[in-house]
This record gives C-alpha cells, sequence and structure tokens, in this order.
C-alpha cells in the first residue's frame, strides 16, 4: 500500500514540476484541479488537425502528459494506452477519455493503424519496450533516459539500423522550452559569435515521500548522469555543433542520503567534442524555499557574446520561467520567450510521415545518450575530503 501511495504521489509531484509540464498551465490544472502551475506566462499553441494516429505504453513519470501534448498539437490523435499499474491508468484515463484502454501491450503493437508509440515507463524498461515498437514496425518516442546502459544501447541501435524506424528520446529541457529553442535560433544567426562552450546545470528537489522504490535503485534510473544529465548532454551537441565528443572527466556520488545506498546525488561532467567543449552539473539538493523544482541554466559561450538561460525561475527577478539573456558586443538584453513556438512535435510528425529527421538526427539522439552511459559508467566516486 505505501509504495502504491508513493507512486500516486510521484505522479502527482512529476505533473506538478516536471518542466515540460510547467509550461502547460492548463493541463497541470485538469490532472491536478486543486493544484495550480508554478509557471503560468507561456501562451498555448493551437493543435494541428490529425496526422497521425499514436498510443501510450507506460506512464510511470509525468514527463508522459507533455509528451503526449507535444504530439498532440504537431499533429497526433492519441488512440489508445496501456499501463500495468491500474491507479496511473485510472488517472490518465481521466485526462485523455477519448483514448481506448488497451488490455495488454500487444493489443497496441499488433495494430496497423498506430504509426508512433510514447513512453515514460521506468527507464531500464524504456529500452527494451522501444526494441519490441520498432520490430513492429511502428516509431518511438520516449522519456530520457531512453536508455540506461551500453548494452541497451548496442542493441537499440542494432534494431533502428535494420528497421529504420525512429526512436526518439524526448530531450524536454531542450525541445520544450521555449528560451532554449530562441537561443537555437540566436546562436543560428550568429548573435554570439562561434560557439565555444556551454555549461549547463540541472538541479532539482528530491522530495522524498513523494518517490517510487525504483526512484533509489541505480539499476533502474541508471545513475543521475545517465537520468537527469542526459538533457545537458543534448544542449552540448546541439549547442557547439559537435558531431563527436568526448568525455574528459565525470565524478557522481550519494553524498547526502545514506539511507538510500544504491541512489546518487550529485554528479558532474567535463566533455570536449569537435566544435566546443562543455561543463555539466547535476543534484538533488534544490531547497524547498525555491518556488520551482529546480533553477535550471544553461550559458552559451561564444565568441562574441554569451546567452544565459534561466529555464525555470530567475531568483532575483522577473516571474515564471524561460528568461533569456543576451550579451554581445552592442548591448546586454533580455528576450521574452512567451510566444516562441515549440517545433518538435510538429516536427517528429512530419518525420513519421515523411522519414525525415528534422525533429531530431538519429545519431544526434544516440550519441548524446552514449556520452552519458560513458561518463556514468567511468565516473569517479565524490567523497568529501575532510
Amino acid at each position: 500500500m505505501k509504495e502504491l501511495d508513493n507512486r500516486r504521489q510521484f505522479l502527482r509531484n512529476s505533473v506538478n514540476t516536471a518542466a515540460s509540464l510547467m509550461m502547460i498551465p492548463t493541463l497541470a490544472q485538469e490532472v491536478l484541479a486543486a493544484e495550480k502551475p508554478v509557471n503560468v506566462e507561456d501562451k498555448p499553441q493551437t493543435p494541428m488537425a490529425s496526422r497521425i494516429k499514436f498510443s501510450v505504453i507506460g506512464i510511470n513519470h509525468g514527463h508522459i502528459y507533455g509528451q503526449v501534448e507535444a504530439v498532440t498539437r504537431g499533429g497526433g490523435e492519441l488512440v489508445s494506452f496501456y499501463a500495468k499499474e491500474a491507479d496511473l491508468a485510472s488517472a490518465f484515463a481521466k485526462r485523455y477519455p477519448q483514448a481506448k484502454q488497451a488490455q495488454s501491450e500487444a493489443e497496441i503493437l499488433d495494430d496497423k493503424s498506430i504509426q508512433l508509440v510514447l513512453s515514460s515507463g521506468i527507464p531500464d524498461e524504456r529500452a527494451p519496450l522501444g526494441v519490441r515498437v520498432m520490430k513492429a514496425g511502428k516509431d518511438y518516442m520516449v522519456d530520457k533516459p531512453g536508455i540506461t546502459t551500453l548494452e541497451q544501447l548496442a542493441q537499440v541501435r542494432k534494431v533502428q539500423k535494420e528497421t529504420k524506424r525512429i526512436y526518439s528520446i524526448m530531450y524536454s529541457e531542450r525541445l520544450e522550452n521555449r528560451a532554449t529553442i530562441k537561443a537555437g535560433e540566436l546562436v543560428k544567426e550568429g548573435a554570439i559569435g562561434k560557439v565555444i562552450q556551454t555549461i549547463g546545470l540541472g538541479p532539482h528537489r528530491i522530495s522524498l515521500n513523494t518517490r517510487p522504490e525504483w526512484f533509489f535503485d541505480k539499476k533502474r534510473f541508471g545513475g543521475i548522469i545517465c537520468d537527469i544529465a542526459s538533457h545537458q548532454f543534448d544542449q552540448f551537441l546541439f549547442f557547439t555543433n559537435s558531431t563527436k565528443a568526448e568525455v574528459v572527466a565525470s565524478q557522481v556520488g550519494n553524498v547526502n542520503h545514506p539511507q538510500y545506498p544504491k541512489f546518487e546525488d550529485f554528479g558532474d561532467t567535463m566533455l570536449r567534442g569537435n566544435g566546443g567543449a562543455g561543463y555539466i552539473r547535476v543534484d538533488w539538493f534544490t531547497p524547498d524555499g525555491l518556488k520551482s523544482w529546480g533553477d535550471g541554466r544553461l550559458t552559451v559561450l561564444g565568441t562574441e557574446g554569451f546567452i544565459e538561460i534561466r529555464k525555470n525561475v530567475d531568483i532575483g527577478g522577473r516571474d515564471g520561467g524561460n528568461h533569456l539573456f543576451l550579451v554581445n558586443n552592442k548591448e546586454t538584453t533580455y528576450v521574452d520567450c512567451s510566444k516562441v513556438e515549440l517545433p518538435y512535435g510538429r516536427q517528429l510528425v512530419d518525420d513519421v510521415l515523411n522519414r525525415t529527421e528534422t525533429a531530431m538526427s538519429q545519431e544526434h539522439c544516440f550519441l548524446a545518450t552514449e556520452l552519458a552511459l560513458k561518463a556514468q559508467k567511468n565516473a569517479q566516486n565524490v567523497s568529501v575530503l575532510s
């Protein structure tokens, strides 16, 4: 019963705090009618007419709601879903009453009308599901981390190459954050010259009493760098335009949660790519006094200026999230990103229909994951010096 209550509370916490859902106030209100979203500055996009049919298998993290909304905006029609857990299935059905509740995974995989499958299952189960989805002739969009071991990555790469299906990992801190989308446009326009380095910070609030048991087991979530730092690896490759990269150094540790010996609460990494350098730090130490789940930041350093993004909160200034600051040789500017389009869902649907790679190249998706997995596997253990 305790595990069931924890899972319910985890989903509630995920929906209320996940970056992808903070940008969708109406969604958060409908899922959790009694709770209000922290960030209400973003304008919802009008969904496109239905262009493909998609389904959901596995809803163990609240990110699934942001995934569904992204594909729906892009012209996807949600037709069915399957979850083993009755309580999670009930909450999802309440939010999407038009979707049929399938009685098994096979029911969805055998349905030839379904072109795309979404999942936010338990992390170590996501890649094996993706392999089954691709072998069934469908494309796959999965929550991060989309792959938790190098062995899984090898299998996913093999099956993707054989089937030519799409395996897309939703790195929502870039793909579903308006300020980060705008930063990409500015960098492409040459606003800060040639990019030299990215610094990505991903602090999170741990909310211990809301987490299910698998959350504290490294084998299930892949480790802190594999898990929450996956966003920062994606952004490093994207902003430096690197197609090759290596991990210079990495470290992880459980420095303040000895009651969970299989858990990690801190990690950082140094990277070197053929387009620039990178530094990443992630942790579970966001204090309760912050009005967001984490003060996520990205700094993109260029030869002629820099961009800083405060993704979720500006602790000393403006309300809400999606804050972008541009500094170059001419001026210091604050850029309002509240009306920037989120193109990922539309582009992914385009790719499903046209067999293209406009949302994210397959190699970029896999390289970001490979770097995270190697950094996790080879990380030194953090120990406090006395």
